[in-house]
C-alpha cells in the first residue's frame, strides 16, 4: 500500500487554487517549510504573508484580508492554531462568518518528537466548540486535497487537521469528497467502528483482525467533524451490537462525544453501546516514532479490536 504526505497534499492544493483563483491568499506563522504552504508563496510571494511567530496576528490580518473579499488560508501546528489565537478565531473569524481556512498541521500526535508542547489533543474539541466554524478531519493525501479545494466553496470559516506523517492512501483519487457526510469504508454485521483521520487506516486493520473471529466491523469515515451527518451516523449504528469511536485526540468533546450525542438523540435501533477511544484526559509525550506513541496511548489496531469485542459483550 503506497504512502504519501498529507502536509504536501495541502501546499499543492493550495498552489492549485492560487492559480485558479486570485482571491487565494496564504499566511503562515514561521512553518511554511513544514506546513508546506512556502509552495503558494514561491509562486504568489505578493499573496503570501509570513508572520513570524504570532499567531494572534495572523488570524487578525486573515480576518482583514477576508473583509476585502479574499479567502484566506492561515496555517501552522494545529496545537498553535487553535490554542494561541483562539479570542482572535472566536472575535474576529467565527462571529462574522469570515472565509478565514485554518489549518491545523501536524494534527493529534504526529509530530511524535517535539512532545506535549507541540501535540494537538485538544483542537478538535476547541474549534468544534465555536459557533459558524466548520471542522474537517481527512484520512490521506487525496481526501486532503479534495478537502482543502471544497474549503474555498464553502462559505464562512473552516478549520482542517492534517497528519505529520506519510500514511497509507486508502481512498480513490477520483471519488469525490461530500462535505457533511459519513463515508462507509467497510460493511459488517455486528459492530461500527467511527474513526476519523489517520484512525480510518487503523481501524480497517482492526477490522481485519476482527474478521478472522468471525466478528463484522464496519468502518465509517467522520472526515466531516462539523456540522455531523446526524443521520449518517444513526444509520450506521442501525441494528449494530455495538459500537466505537476512535480518534487521536482527546475523548472529551472531541469526534466521539458528538457521535455519542447523535446516537443518544437518535431513534432506539440506534442507541447501541458506545466505547470511546482517543487521548484520555492526558497530554501527549515525546517517542523516537510515530508508532510508539499509538501503542501508548492504545490506539494500534490490536487496541481497536479488544475495544470493539468489549463493546458487543
Amino acid at each position: 500500500m503506497s504512502k504519501m504526505n498529507m502536509r504536501k497534499a495541502y501546499g499543492e492544493a493550495l498552489l492549485e487554487l492560487g492559480r485558479e483563483n486570485k482571491r487565494i491568499v496564504a499566511l503562515e506563522a514561521d512553518l511554511g517549510k513544514s506546513t508546506m504552504s512556502n509552495m503558494f508563496g514561491g509562486e504568489f510571494p505578493e499573496r503570501y504573508f509570513q508572520m513570524g511567530i504570532a499567531e494572534a496576528n495572523m488570524i487578525s490580518t486573515a480576518a482583514g484580508l477576508a473583509l476585502t473579499g479574499h479567502i484566506a488560508y492561515a496555517s501552522t501546528f494545529a496545537v498553535f492554531a487553535s490554542g494561541r489565537p483562539y479570542d482572535q478565531i472566536r472575535s474576529s473569524v467565527a462571529i462574522p462568518r469570515l472565509n478565514v481556512k485554518i489549518c491545523g498541521s501536524s494534527a493529534g500526535l504526529s509530530d511524535f518528537g517535539d512532545g506535549k508542547t507541540h501535540q494537538s489533543v485538544d483542537d478538535i474539541a476547541i474549534m468544534r466548540v465555536l459557533p459558524n466554524m466548520k471542522v474537517l478531519s481527512p484520512v490521506d493525501y487525496y481526501e486532503t486535497k479534495k478537502m482543502v479545494r471544497a474549503m474555498t466553496e464553502i462559505d464562512g470559516p473552516c478549520y482542517i487537521r492534517v497528519n505529520r506523517n506519510d500514511v497509507p492512501v486508502i481512498t480513490d483519487p477520483d471519488a469525490p469528497f461530500e462535505f457533511g457526510k459519513v463515508k462507509q469504508m467497510r460493511d459488517g454485521k455486528d459492530a461500527v467502528i467511527f474513526a476519523t483521520g489517520f484512525m480510518v487506516y487503523q481501524s480497517l486493520e482492526a477490522a481485519k483482525l476482527l474478521e478472522a473471529d468471525g466478528i463484522g466491523a464496519k468502518v465509517v469515515n467522520v472526515n466531516t467533524i462539523k456540522p455531523l451527518d446526524v443521520a449518517g451516523v444513526q444509520a450506521a449504528a442501525k441494528g449494530m451490537k455495538g459500537a466505537v469511536t476512535v480518534e487521536e485526540a482527546s475523548v472529551i468533546g472531541g469526534m466521539g462525544s458528538a457521535v455519542c450525542e447523535a446516537l443518544a438523540e437518535g431513534p432506539a435501533e440506534s442507541r447501541v453501546k458506545t466505547l470511546r477511544m482517543g487521548i484520555q484526559d492526558r497530554f501527549g509525550t515525546s517517542a523516537q516514532k510515530y508508532d510508539e506513541l499509538l501503542a501508548e496511548y492504545n490506539l494500534t489496531p490490536e487496541d481497536i479490536a479488544k475495544t470493539v469485542r468489549n463493546a458487543l459483550k
